[in-house]
């Protein structure tokens, strides 16, 4: 499955990054600017899972930003799904490493939110509350949060919280999901546990994922193929697939073959750092 996903993520990607360069703050060139990015390329197919990883501050979470829409690039080309992205995408779910849970709001009724933002479900809200509602619930059962819906988020732990963050994130069924280290804050533990919720939720979706993350055994445990960015200015320099069979284990965690995929992506970051 891997193999296939990168040879289609080369022949018709889905996310389609192409030599794309990033300054915040001014022109980088006439040294008022931060260059985050340059010359990146990444392409990813339509239901891959991508993890994105490397050292800290390479511009990792930035290529979030501009495959959301949320920033422009400063040169190159963006394109989800063949349209080049102008604007924040509407087919795009998002959860980051704060679940950013509104507190005066349910864990149902934050579940919900996008549906009351998002068109064609804003427009329809109202009427359909109560189908959305229940499409709301189903999603909360799926990651064992049945029973808690009128629960406030201080009522939650850090984990259920970030459960709820990622069926929010999910809920008007994005084809594309970004993940913004959404486990970093976890313990061990309930980071572990919800790598598993969000396999399977990818098992039974099969949305298109890219995730940045720091956890290089988080990374194998769950994607397709491993992106490794170069220290600032970020560029790619390093792609991994990840031939292990789905779905994967905690005990395959220790397994010969997994613990070889994270030694390479582990020396080639090291690599990396030393570079700089």
């Amino acid at each position: 499955m891997a193999g296939q996903a990168a040879a289609q993520a080369t022949a018709s990607p889905f996310v389609d990054i192409a030599d794309v360069a990033l300054t915040y703050g001014g022109a980088a060139a006439k040294g008022g600017g931060t260059l985050a990015l340059e010359h990146c390329t990444l392409g990813v197919g339509k239901g891959e899972f991508v993890a994105v990883v490397g050292p800290s501050g390479c511009g990792k979470s930035t290529l979030l930003k501009l495959v959301s829409g949320l920033h422009p690039p400063s040169a190159g080309r963006v394109a989800v799904d063949g349209e080049a992205v102008t604007r924040p995408l509407k087919i795009v779910g998002m959860a980051f490493q704060n679940p950013i849970m509104l507190p005066w709001r349910t864990t149902l009724a934050n579940v919900l939110l996008p549906l009351e933002i998002v068109e064609p479900h804003r427009s329809r809200f109202r009427r359909e509350r109560a189908a959305y509602a229940e499409r709301a619930r189903r999603l909360l059962a799926t990651v064992n949060l049945a029973g808690f819906e009128e629960r406030f988020p201080w009522q939650l732990s850090g984990g259920m919280q970030q459960r709820a963050s990622l069926c929010r994130a999910l809920i008007h069924e994005p084809e594309l999901l970004l993940l913004d280290e959404p486990f970093a804050a976890l313990d061990a533990f309930t980071r572990e546990e919800l790598w598993d919720v969000l396999q399977a939720l990818w098992l039974e979706r099969r949305f298109t994922c890219v995730l940045v993350t720091h956890d290089l055994r988080e990374a194998v445990y769950l994607a397709d193929r491993v992106v490794v960015i170069s220290n600032r200015p970020g560029r790619v320099v390093m792609e991994q697939a990840v031939g292990l069979p789905r779905p994967r284990r905690l005990a395959n965690a220790w397994d010969r073959d997994f613990v070889d995929l994270v030694h390479v992506l582990r020396d080639k970051i090291s690599e990396v750092r030393q570079a700089a």
